[in-house]
């Protein structure tokens, strides 16, 4: 489980520090992500992007729509620095260190997440927040993995370290967490968002590039995914032995010069209900 805590510290430095080999990994999610905002995005107002990370959602909102004031909002503070850099001098886009459940009163017209809404506690109560802080009839559009089978990535690099491949039951936070569309579909209802509806959208993930894509995907994949933690708390031997294993699973998975997997994301889109 990873906790506001690990995105103020440790996990969120990992994450800024491989924030260029993380969108190259989601481009294609970005992609699709991009193009639902756009339906759906007003031409004026107020955005909010949660977990905003590099900024890469927020910084296309504000290309395409000069006129609308768009946030990003994320609980690292080392994300929120590189974001800030690449939005430096974008009049209609500003980045803050905050948690989502934080917002109330923020009146957005459009709230949209690339992957960052995965990791509430009680993701009813996450939900019901940014309803909190859009106006009724505000738009939702977020993106979430679709179930770990569909991700080639995760099966691959848990079948390598030893990771029980089986889900838990039940929910817990993590990039799995809104796997389930009938569950997070529910979610949204409890949390008064109606209209709710998921889009699958498979994308090409992308692990490792260059000059040796192998050694860039094991390296990547050391530092972030399901293999990540393993390998961190691997004993130095066992970590070697695990890292050649990891090793020959992704020199399988090398076309066109790149190591690359099939992976699914769902592509959701909601209404802030009326306020009660």
């Amino acid at each position: 489980m990873t906790s506001a805590l690990d995105w103020n510290g440790r996990v969120g430095d990992v994450w800024a520090a491989e924030w260029r080999r993380t969108d190259r990994s989601l481009a294609g999610v970005g992609a699709a992500l991009n193009a639902a905002i756009l339906d759906v995005a007003p031409q004026r107002g107020s955005a909010l992007d949660i977990g905003c990370g590099a900024g890469n959602t927020a910084l296309a909102l504000a290309a395409e729509r000069p006129d609308l004031s768009v946030t990003g909002i994320d609980l690292s503070p080392a994300l929120v620095e590189i974001a800030r850099g690449r939005g430096d001098g974008i009049a209609n886009l500003h980045f803050e260190v905050g948690d989502a459940q934080g917002l109330g009163g923020r009146g957005a017209d459009l709230i949209v997440s690339r992957h960052g809404v995965m990791f509430f506690a009680d993701p009813v109560a996450g939900f019901a927040a940014l309803r909190a802080s859009a106006v009724s009839g505000a738009r939702l559009v977020f993106s979430c993995f679709a179930p770990r089978a569909e991700n080639q990535w995760t099966m691959v690099a848990d079948a390598a370290v030893g990771n029980d491949p089986a889900p838990a039951a039940g929910y817990a936070p993590g990039p799995y967490g809104l796997a389930d569309a009938d569950f997070t579909g529910d979610v949204l209802r409890r949390a008064g968002w109606v209209d709710a509806a998921p889009q699958l959208a498979p994308f090409r993930y992308v692990a490792g590039a260059g000059p040796d894509p192998v050694e860039d995907a094991l390296s990547f994949l050391s530092r972030i995914g399901s293999a990540a933690r393993t390998l961190a708390d691997a004993t130095p031997e066992r970590r070697e032995v695990l890292r050649a294993s990891l090793r020959d699973a992704l020199t399988e998975h090398v076309r066109d010069g790149v190591v690359a997997f099939d992976g699914a994301a769902w592509i959701w889109t909601a209404t802030a209900g009326e306020s009660a």
